[in-house]
């Protein structure tokens, strides 16, 4: 029997009812998430999670014996990427058939005779998550993972929905817009997400086979006619249309304007020579199109931020992920603050992590399948030419985080300019308050402090206050009026302003619980809403307090 694994550049193939019928059979297999999981076991489930195999293996052995369970099969060919017999997996996509998934490009026949058996050439797997829209349970197909090839992945290899992907869907906001663009579309992940509340999307991509995927995608899991170019009906809970483009960048949607774009685009800093994909000590490094977008440092992200404004229509959002270079000597709020100016756009940027050098080199080399056991030479050379471009530019850490722009309405000016750090836990999907903070700056932003002071407002039923106290001291040194959705965000407050949150319940005006504060704290009215106005406004535009 044939048990080399076969070369993975052969993408999906495009058949409609071939689809409908995997979609049927995927459905009455159960093969969700929570079914793959129930019949795995919360150990072996959380092995795979963690790409181990040996326990999802002892579970799925013994059930492929007799009457093989079609999540046991679907689980073992798609998953761990075993070859199954080819009865078995006649019965578990009884419309479909072996043939028609191969015709799909989603298998092969790994033998001859009664008794051959089938190998996957595709991941197909379950993927359940919740945006700012809601819940989702759909299935991803994408190219086979590192578990299932023991290799390093291939130059074009489509990634599936990898933390990076996941993040960026729950980010995003998900308020009803005509036209969105997901940018570097991959396998299409972000496209499904928007396809719930927009018209149409528009996905590209400079990869051939992750538009196929992206296709093959569409089509799974918005049915026949959602996908490529096909629409789906006008009812308000019809997915919209999903085109797909190829080409790079923004080049495939020059002279169009969205209302959305979104792009978890190809962030990677890679080390890169002038010209090529070596680096100055002239080591070759492997490039992957899901994440080296082929820039030095970290110039691509740099003029998507600068660029994206071209696309966006008046009023419109662009929310994506990036990495940036701390550079000695300049703060990265400096420099990402320069691409902002630059973009004449409101932004608002958050980062949520920072690796060192070293760190940042483990992580992608690894990535890639590049490993110092497996291939010690080369993730030597590759280490050291990381290390070496990082040092070629005073690189002293690279950070990750979200940018959320938008483009002010014709004639007017930026107004929101925001760069941030937090890496603590968030309370996710974040959708809705990106959203709502947007509002509510707008909000605020168009209040003079005598407009606020007339304003009735109410704390978000979310916040709590902690008070830490010295042992022995009566009154509390320290107030912290705690945000439990959103950023999870926690506000030192001085007593006052402590006092003003726990009045704010809509039946005083701001301006009236100031005034009653001033003279239980004796001290002037308006020298105490000097001070607490500007806290208020900040409490509204990060949804500790909401107008009445």
């Amino acid at each position: 029997m044939d048990t080399a694994r076969p070369d993975q550049h052969t993408a999906p193939g495009h058949d409609r009812e071939l689809v409908d019928a995997l979609r049927d059979d995927l459905d009455a297999a159960t093969y969700t998430v929570d079914g793959v999981e129930s019949f795995l076991g919360p150990l072996a489930a959380a092995a795979l999670h963690r790409e181990q195999s040996v326990p999802a293996r002892r579970v799925l052995a013994p059930a492929l014996r007799s009457e093989p369970d079609p999540v046991a099969v679907l689980a073992s060919l798609f998953l761990l990427g075993d070859e199954v017999a080819a009865s078995a997996v006649e019965q578990a996509l009884p419309s479909l058939g072996v043939d028609g998934a191969a015709r799909l490009g989603l298998v092969r026949r790994a033998g001859q005779g009664a008794g051959d058996a089938v190998q996957a050439l595709v991941d197909v797997r379950p993927y359940a998550a919740a945006d700012a829209a809601g819940a989702v349970d759909w299935w991803l197909a994408s190219d086979l993972g590192e578990l299932v090839t023991g290799r390093r992945l291939a130059a074009d290899h489509v990634l599936g929905a990898g933390g990076a992907s996941i993040t960026l869907a729950q980010v995003t906001a998900r308020t009803p817009v005509g036209r969105v663009l997901d940018l570097g579309t991959g396998c299409g992940i972000q496209a499904l997400h928007a396809a719930r509340h927009a018209r149409e999307v528009v996905a590209t991509d400079v990869s051939r086979r992750a538009l196929a995927f992206a296709r093959l995608n569409a089509d799974l899991n918005l049915g026949a006619g959602a996908g490529a170019g096909a629409g789906a009906g006008a009812g308000a809970s019809a997915p919209g249309v999903v085109t797909l483009r190829e080409g790079s960048m923004l080049e495939p949607v020059a002279g169009e304007t969205f209302d959305l774009v979104v792009s978890n685009p190809p962030f990677v800093i890679t080390p890169r020579a002038a010209g090529g994909a070596g680096t100055s000590s002239g080591t070759v490094l492997p490039t992957y199109e899901y994440r080296d977008g082929g820039r030095a440092g970290d110039d691509l992200v740099r003029d998507l931020v600068t660029g994206v404004g071209a696309v966006l229509a008046p009023g419109g959002v662009a929310q994506m992920l990036g990495n940036w270079e701390h550079r000695r000597g300049e703060p990265w709020t400096e420099r990402v603050g320069a691409w902002l100016d630059e973009s004449g756009l409101d932004g608002w940027v958050v980062q949520r992590e920072l690796l060192d050098p070293a760190e940042y080199a483990e992580t992608w080399i690894r990535d890639g399948g590049t490993t110092a056991e497996r291939e010690p030479g080369a993730w030597a050379a590759a280490y050291g030419a990381w290390l070496d471009d990082f040092a070629s530019r005073d690189v002293e850490g690279v950070g990750f985080g979200i940018v959320t722009l938008r483009r002010p309405l014709d004639g007017a000016r930026p107004t929101l300019r925001r760069l941030e750090e937090h890496t603590g836990s968030v309370h996710q999907p974040l959708g809705a308050h990106v959203a709502a903070s947007l509002a509510a700056h707008d909000l605020v932003g168009a209040l003079s402090d005598a407009q606020l002071a007339q304003t009735r407002l109410v704390v978000a039923p979310d916040v709590t206050e902690e008070r830490f106290h010295t042992p022995g001291v009566g009154d509390p040194n320290v107030v912290v009026v705690r945000q439990g959705g959103g950023f999870g965000r926690g506000v030192h407050a001085s007593s006052p302003l402590a006092a003003l949150v726990g009045a704010c319940d809509g039946e005083l005006t701001v301006g009236q619980i100031v005034g009653a504060l001033a003279a239980l704290f004796e001290v002037p009215a308006d020298a105490l809403a000097a001070e607490l106005l500007p806290a208020v406004r900040g409490l509204v535009r990060d949804g500790f307090l909401a107008p009445a």
